[in-house]
């Protein structure tokens, strides 16, 4: 029985591919709470997946000369949407980091969230879910959600010709209907921003 949940959950994982990061959670329709986590720990065990937190595992990516790669934060941050069927939205540095306005690396991942403050520590990395106001969720998942809260983080003052420059080469056609459709969502100043992308 074991073995044949262990041969059901290996497909899944190998179905999703190298990088994907998941919990229990995506596989509670294959068996029992129980024979699940003694499955993941088995490949766990055998090295094929990888533990990254309480609950929380990935199939990593591995690299020719590097070895394993560190599992993508917002891949981490989805996972655990999912689990707890919530909606989140990349905030601050990260956000700014993920649309390249930023090259610094935030050490603290921060998402906001329809649901309960939290905090998970992976290795070196502090990934945090913030409760925000529903206006903030308004957008999440979409890009004027990223652009909203990256242009927020660097400041008004601070948004010059270049970041807006960074922006437009990063979206295309369909992007820019959905930040026009979007701007109600954001501050004043953003949403004369997203009428000149």
């Amino acid at each position: 029985m074991i073995q044949t949940i262990v041969n059901k959950v290996i497909n899944r994982i190998y179905g999703n591919g190298r990088g994907w990061v998941f919990t229990r959670y995506n596989f509670l329709d294959l068996g029992t709470r129980a024979s699940v986590a003694k499955a993941l720990a088995n490949l766990t065990d055998r090295g094929i997946i990888r533990r990254l937190a309480n609950g929380l595992y990935d199939y990593p990516e591995k690299h020719p000369k590097l070895g394993l790669i560190p599992s993508n934060d917002y891949a981490i941050g989805r996972a655990l949407a999912k689990k707890d069927n919530l909606k989140i939205q990349p905030s601050g540095a990260y956000a700014a980091n993920l649309l390249g306005l930023s090259e610094q690396v935030p050490a603290k991942i921060i998402f906001l969230t329809d649901g309960a403050n939290r905090t998970i520590k992976i290795g070196q990395k502090t990934i945090i879910f913030k409760t925000t106001t529903p206006k903030n969720m308004a957008t999440a998942g979409r890009i004027s959600g990223s652009v909203i809260q990256a242009l927020k983080y660097i400041g008004k003052d601070h948004v010059d010709k270049k970041i807006i420059d960074k922006i437009k080469k990063r979206i295309n056609n369909d992007d820019r209907k959905i930040l026009l459709k979007d701007k109600r969502y954001a501050p004043i100043w953003i949403a004369e921003i997203f009428e000149i992308l």
